[in-house]
This record gives structure tokens, C-alpha cells and sequence, in this order.
């Protein structure tokens, strides 16, 4: 994307200003913005000041704009995520500012999207992102669900909280006649039967819920690569740290990432894949495939898009939800 001076975009270079100085930073100092790629939801942008400090703004869209119902306040999550990573010693940019202001100002992190990498690179880096995502998830909530609010106040527990996610987000997808590859009322009545293996879960963890490569920054530095940063947690909610695993290998089996699971058992996380795991995984990855599905349509996603979304994702969402019901009828098991 093209950087701007001051005498292009007149009411976005003034909206960035206003940011500047909301958060206590002087608004004359800003001498360049450029618009970044990869959001689907909120505008994002890049802020230039005088002395070469770099800011992140976003801005989402109006309240009218059509939405999918967890997405309202996401910069709230958002901020909540980078308040709580930096507990963790986890690096991430830091809210800058009141955040309620309708808009969300972050510190720049150095690096640029997860590419590809070779294998020299490629697994070290898979081990540091492990013991990152178990800092994370050491982190403890006082309540499951999104803290947005959106969907309400968090809930007691884990099964309350995610049912009501699931069915809020098949409300979605019947209210915007999303196409899905099965009848909403089967993809409901299929979840239902894995509902039972969320009272596993007792303590709500902190869990960013969308760590796929374009979110996790790559710095170069003498040593060799590292992360950089964990980027975009407006998905953030408490629950079940089991769902990071999803996004963390997204389309694909986190089980075969054993570089990542190494770095992860080294940070103190915890995962056993038995049979009630396995089953919640699977309801995990309907729930995003889904997601993936239906934002198309508010989304108004071009025919490119939609074409991909269907051909790569549906196929995922039909084998999660296969997998959850081949659990239905078979007895717990408790292999690795």
C-alpha cells in the first residue's frame, strides 16, 4: 500500500491525528500513514511520527455494517489480549490510549507476517511459538467466553459460554443464509453430541483463537530469526486452551507439529490427545471453519473468495463435524 502525506486522505489523516492525541501523543508529529493489508473486518493502518516511531491504528466499521453477532466490540478483546500477553512476558503491541474511543492505537512490533520458511528456520521457530502460546495460556480469566461483551457477560463455565457461541454463531448463518455444504439444524444437532466434553474444562485460560501464520510476525536479527510478535488478538476470549490449536495449525492436524508441541510441553502446557480431547478439538475446528464460512456473505466476499472458502474449507468443516460424530458413538478412549 501507498504512504500518505498530510495533504492526502484529508478526514482518515485527521482521524489519526485524533488518535494521536487521545492517547497523549502529540498529533503534529505524525508525517505518515500507509494502510495495511490482511484485515478482514477492521481498517488497519500504519502511523509514522517525526522520530521514526511507529504506530498501529485500527478502526472499525460502522455499527450499521453488516456483522457476524460475536464481532461487535472486538477491539475491546483486542486490548484485553495485549494487556494480558504482556503478563506473560509474550511479546505483542501494548494499547495505547483509551481504547472505547472507537478506535484502537497499538505499539508497532518489529517483523512481518510467518512466510514461508525453510526448515533451518522453520522449526526453532515452531519451538519458540510452543513455549509462547503455553506463557499465554498460563494465564487465567475471571470467567469464560469473550469479554466483549458481545454475546453477553462472561458465563461460570466453559460449556455455557461456547454453546452459547456456537448457537449465536448458527443464528449467523441462518440470519444471513449462509451456504454451508449441511443443513444448519444437522451441523447443530452433530455439535450437540460433543457439548458433554466441554465440562473438562474448569479454569478459563487466556487463548488468542486466530495464531495462524499471517498473525505471528517474524523478526530477522544476527542470531537468526524470531518472533517478533503475536498480532490481530481481537478473536481473544477465555476458555478451553485447546482451542488455539486450530488456528495454530489451520487446515491442517496440530498433532504432526511436533516442534511445536516440544516448545509448548517446554513452557509448561499441558495436552493429552484422548478421546474427549480429540472430540473437542473437532468442535473447535467446526466452530472457526464455520465462522470461515459464513463471513463471506457479510464480508461480501468476491467470487474468488467464496470459490476458495469452499473448495479448502468446507471439505475441513464436513471432517470435523464427521469426527465429532464418529465420537458420539464410540466409547472414551484415552490413547496419546
Amino acid at each position: 500500500m501507498d504512504e500518505e502525506g498530510a495533504g492526502a486522505g484529508t478526514d482518515e489523516w485527521e482521524r489519526a491525528g485524533r488518535a494521536l492525541r487521545e492517547a497523549g501523543l502529540p498529533p503534529g508529529s505524525l508525517v505518515g500513514r500507509r494502510a495495511l493489508s490482511g484485515g478482514t473486518y477492521n481498517a488497519v493502518e500504519e502511523l509514522r511520527l517525526t522520530d521514526g516511531t511507529r504506530y498501529v491504528l485500527k478502526v472499525p466499521p460502522p455499527d450499521t455494517a453488516p456483522a457476524l453477532a460475536y464481532e461487535r466490540q472486538l477491539l475491546v478483546s483486542e486490548a484485553e489480549f495485549y494487556r494480558w500477553a504482556a503478563t506473560a512476558g509474550v511479546p505483542a503491541p501494548r494499547a495505547v490510549g483509551d481504547h472505547r474511543d472507537g478506535h484502537l492505537l497499538m505499539t508497532h512490533c518489529p517483523g512481518e507476517p510467518w512466510g514461508d520458511l525453510p526448515d533451518g528456520e522453520r522449526r526453532p521457530l515452531r519451538r519458540e511459538l510452543g513455549i509462547m502460546v503455553a506463557r499465554l495460556h498460563g494465564v487465567t480469566g475471571p470467567g469464560f467466553g469473550y469479554p466483549s461483551g458481545a454475546l453477553g457477560p462472561l458465563a461460570p463455565d466453559w460449556r455455557t459460554a461456547f454453546t452459547g457461541m456456537y448457537e449465536a454463531l448458527l443464528d449467523d448463518a441462518r440470519r444471513y443464509r449462509a451456504w454451508l455444504p449441511r443443513p444448519v439444524d444437522e451441523v447443530a444437532r452433530t455439535a450437540r453430541t460433543a457439548f458433554g466434553a466441554l465440562d473438562e474444562v474448569t479454569v478459563p485460560r487466556l487463548v488468542h483463537f486466530d495464531l495462524w501464520r499471517g498473525n505471528i510476525l517474524v523478526e530477522r536479527a544476527e542470531a537468526g530469526p524470531r518472533i517478533g510478535g503475536l498480532i490481530d488478538g481481537e478473536r481473544m476470549l477465555w476458555g478451553d486452551p485447546l482451542a488455539d490449536f486450530v488456528s495454530l495449525a489451520l487446515l491442517g492436524d496440530i498433532r504432526q507439529d511436533t516442534d511445536f508441541l516440544t516448545g509448548y510441553q517446554e513452557g509448561g502446557g499441558v495436552v493429552e490427545f484422548d478421546g474427549a480431547t480429540r472430540r473437542r478439538l473437532a468442535l473447535y475446528r467446526s466452530y472457526l471453519y464455520l465462522i470461515m464460512l459464513i463471513e463471506t456473505v457479510p464480508r461480501a466476499s468476491g467470487d474468488e473468495r467464496v470459490a476458495w472458502v469452499r473448495a479448502t474449507v468446507a471439505p475441513q468443516f464436513t471432517a470435523a463435524l464427521d469426527e465429532i460424530g464418529r465420537g458420539a458413538n464410540t466409547p472414551a478412549e484415552h490413547d496419546c
